[in-house]
């Protein structure tokens, strides 16, 4: 009776874990890309809007605010080859990004020395590049934070898009 109260209870247990761990967006993304025959690849969580607006999920920011750019464990960006972003340079290695809003609404991706930490904690030190991001408009709303790198030229555009919102930047390879 004790054993099968405790595997019932374990089981229950496991349950909830799985059931929380995939409201708070526990399923992962990733996306990759091949440069100059390196691999540059981003792994983030993906978060869902549940029926609401991009709006409501991020409207709190304010200027300078940083979004953790997923959910969970922090986005991890991993790049093989130095890569440009106009005249910023991310050399080869792995770092954590976040999105920072500015006073105009706009936003710029930053990368960040860490990597692997819980996605809200933010050392605001270690970051060491950000780069401006272009916004659009998705013409049908995304329920599930994406995040994509595609080739393009010599090099690629890593867009984010959730919600109506779509965010993205131009890299060569270096």
């Amino acid at each position: 009776m004790k054993r099968t109260a405790v595997v019932g209870l374990s089981t229950l247990l496991v349950g909830m874990i799985a059931v929380s761990a995939y409201g708070q967006g526990g399923s992962r993304g990733i996306s990759k890309l091949t440069l100059k025959g390196k691999t540059v690849s981003v792994e983030y969580g993906r978060p869902s809007l549940k029926g609401g607006t991009i709006d409501d999920r991020i409207s709190q920011l304010k200027a300078g605010d940083f979004w953790r750019l997923g959910a969970n464990k922090s986005t991890t960006f991993t790049t093989g080859v130095a890569l440009a972003f106009g005249d910023v340079t991310v050399p080869a290695g792995e770092y954590s990004l976040w999105m920072q809003r500015q006073e105009d609404n706009s936003w710029k991706l930053v990368f960040n020395k860490q990597h692997g930490q819980w996605g809200t904690d933010h050392d605001p030190s270690q970051d060491f590049a950000s780069v401006p991001l272009t916004a659009s408009q998705a013409s049908q709303s995304v329920d599930l934070v994406t995040i994509t790198l595609a080739k393009k030229g010599a090099g690629g555009t890593i867009t984010v898009t959730w919600g109506t919102m779509v965010q993205s930047a131009e890299f060569t390879a270096k």
